[in-house]
């Protein structure tokens, strides 16, 4: 069984493959200052709690952009699981190539979404993830991570404002009822959901523009399947896309650990 870590900035997303089958997943807060024993024994509650033996885990990787607590999840998983543990980094072997001016500027979770997404499809995709920020990242019919996009995340752009105006509140994200908010919330709903489906029509259409031939939209990320019902350039939704990826990673790399 594989143990697979994707450490965000608002979450840490985690998964259970046997093969390529994900068997259980968990979302937790990112917190900074939680120490590896704390972060072990959640984990082995959670895992436990599905039905899983921490003792079964043989692999175990790691895609992380919070740098402060890569190494804390690390020795957690490597506590819990009693296995070495493989971090996404340069240098580390992919299906695809970071074909970019400088490779280890780009995030490692983008690079774990690029390789599902190529492994999965075969062909040129972009792949769309919904998460504290927004990214877009294109990948060639040939295997080339081309580049991204970055703006910021939906509940980004709702917490900014919020904490950085007077009299707006903080509000969950649902449905818009019309396009001319009659209060506060209505308002925000309408102007950020709706604002973000233009948002992410524009930046996909200039990129497939930019590539040629047949691009595949596939949208990852946490408000992912929510936001793909309004928007006609998405072809397919996976949320846990990226764990995915560190699967097909980990499949790569298994000589190294």
């Amino acid at each position: 069984m594989l143990l697979a870590i994707d450490i965000g900035n608002t979450n840490i997303v985690i998964g259970v493959f046997r093969d390529a089958a994900v068997e259980c997943h968990f979302r937790l807060q990112s917190v900074h200052d939680r120490m590896a024993d704390e972060y072990r024994l959640i984990m082995s509650g959670l895992l436990r709690e599905a039905g899983v033996d921490p003792g079964r885990i043989a692999s175990v990787v790691i895609s992380s952009v919070v740098p402060a607590l890569t190494e804390s999840l690390a020795a957690a998983a490597m506590q819990l699981a009693e296995v070495p543990v493989l971090v996404v980094r340069p240098g580390i072997r992919l299906n695809i190539t970071i074909d970019i001016g400088n490779p280890a500027e780009l995030g490692s979770d983008l690079v774990a979404n690029a390789a599902a997404a190529y492994a999965r499809l075969g062909s040129g995709c972009i792949v769309v993830d919904f998460g504290t920020a927004l990214t877009f990242t294109a990948v060639s019919s040939d295997a080339r991570i081309l580049g991204a996009a970055i703006a910021p995340g939906l509940n980004t752009a709702v917490y900014a404002l919020s904490t950085g105006t007077a009299q707006l509140p903080e509000i969950d994200l649902g449905e818009p009822q019309t396009a001319i908010g009659t209060d506060t919330a209505g308002a925000l709903r309408a102007g950020i959901v709706l604002g973000y489906e233009g948002l992410v029509t524009h930046v996909v259409t200039h990129m497939k523009r930019e590539m040629g031939g047949k691009v595949h939209v596939i949208a990852t990320g946490g408000l992912s399947e929510r936001m793909a019902r309004r928007l006609t350039v998405i072809d397919s939704v996976d949320p846990w896309l990226t764990l995915d990826g560190l699967r097909v990673i980990a499949e790569l790399n298994q000589d190294s650990r």
